[in-house]
């Protein structure tokens, strides 16, 4: 039996809703959409990687933190959206609150964002643990 390796990571990001109540969504390398979310970095805490993810991914700065929403543990998206098990991601996501309405991705790995209405974002949503975690918090946003 073939004795994989599997990298334990940190990611962080966040349910943004915006004055129309609508939710941010993001697209990853122009190919997936996920809620804007990233690996935390050294130094930093899930919170700070939430806010940094959320900028690069969007450009929203203006974030009210509202509440933490859980976490859950999924593998990496692979190339061709299947999942690429090397990698298993422990998530933990925030609720925010956002006056901004303008999204202008800073980060040119998430070319795009969109403001998407809260029904329809589980839809749009690439990984399947990405939807079910979605899912299951919708009701609290």
């Amino acid at each position: 039996m073939e004795n994989k390796l599997i990298r334990n990571t940190k990611c962080a990001g966040g349910v943004v809703v915006n004055n129309d109540n609508k939710i941010l969504v993001v697209s990853q390398g122009g190919r997936t959409w996920s809620l804007p979310k990233g690996h935390v970095d050294e130094g930093e805490d899930e919170l700070d990687t939430a806010k940094r993810e959320i900028y690069e991914e969007s450009g929203i700065k203006d974030l009210k933190l509202i509440k933490n929403l859980g976490n859950y543990q999924r593998y990496r998206l692979a190339r061709d959206s299947g999942e690429d098990e090397s990698e298993l991601k422990t998530i933990t996501i925030f609720l925010f609150r956002t006056s901004q309405s303008i999204l202008k991705p800073i980060d040119p790995e998430n070319p795009e964002a969109r403001w998407v209405e809260k029904d329809k974002v589980a839809d749009l949503l690439t990984h399947k643990k990405d939807k079910e975690f979605f899912l299951k918090i919708k009701e609290e946003i």
